[in-house]
């Protein structure tokens, strides 16, 4: 091979297409960015309309994923629902569901990517609940006594769904038909929950049972390992503080986990 063949034989010309392929890139992302952005539902667009509530603040993230029965849910204030979410009321689109709400979601909650919500009688989530990714909340299953008829063509069997006020549901877990979580309830991620369990507790485990739990007297059996790295009240004034704030508890979080380092 000569020195000459070493070379392109038309440098402007693959500069030229290597800009337009940077220039068709930055479209792109930036053609997905404005179709999210105005995809989305929220007080302020004609999708709201739909819904029983859809509170102030409140943003359901485009893309959606199935989101029927709009009549029967109801979503608080500041509420975020990520993209891909299903939330359904009913069998189908188009059933007269009766005079009563049948989700209620409520204020400052957050619902990871691809969580399911999928309710026929009700399903009742409190304030400032968040799940992580793909979890899957539903009040009906089918039922299995008769042995000639296939599961999924025998008749379904409704239980009410509650779950308290500053619950965190963990990535995948799935709550099943007649669940009562109380306040601020931690699922593990992966957990199958079915039955009530107690304020303040942590829950996990297929079926789910009670891992930690906090009594008044002895504070939290067993014992958390550490002291939390800041108080409540701080991490609601970081919250507040937007990317800041976020920047803050990062900064913070790598301090300890660097402090620890040290000392283990």
């Amino acid at each position: 091979m000569s020195p000459k063949d070493s070379f392109p034989r038309h440098p402007l010309a693959a500069r030229l297409r290597a800009r337009a392929r940077q220039g068709l890139h930055a479209a792109v992302h930036s053609g997905w960015e404005w179709i999210q952005r105005h995809g989305e539902i929220t007080p302020h667009t004609p999708g709201r309309r739909k819904f029983a509530h859809l509170g102030q603040g409140a943003c359901i993230g485009f893309p959606v994923g199935s989101i029927y029965g709009e009549p029967w849910i109801s979503i608080g204030d500041h509420t975020l629902v990520g993209t891909h979410c299903t939330i359904a009321a009913g069998f189908v689109p188009g059933l007269d569901l009766g005079p009563d709400v049948v989700i209620t979601i409520g204020s400052s909650c957050s619902l990871g990517r691809g969580t399911h919500i999928v309710g026929h009688q009700s399903i009742e989530i409190g304030n400032d609940v968040f799940t992580g990714p793909n979890v899957y909340i539903t009040d009906q299953n089918h039922t299995y006594g008769d042995l000639k008829t296939p599961i999924g063509r025998q008749w379904p069997e409704n239980k009410p769904v509650v779950i308290g006020d500053g619950c965190w549901i963990g990535t995948g877990a799935i709550i099943l038909p007649g669940t009562r979580l109380g306040r601020n309830v931690a699922v593990a991620g992966g957990a199958v929950v079915r039955g009530e369990f107690p304020d303040h507790s942590v829950i996990g485990g297929v079926p789910a049972k009670v891992l930690r739990h906090f009594d008044e007297v002895t504070g939290w059996q067993p014992p958390l390992r550490d002291h939390p790295l800041i108080s409540l009240d701080e991490l609601a004034a970081l919250s507040v503080d937007g990317l800041e704030g976020l920047q803050l508890l990062q900064d913070r979080l790598r301090e300890e986990t660097t402090l620890r380092e040290e000392a283990g």
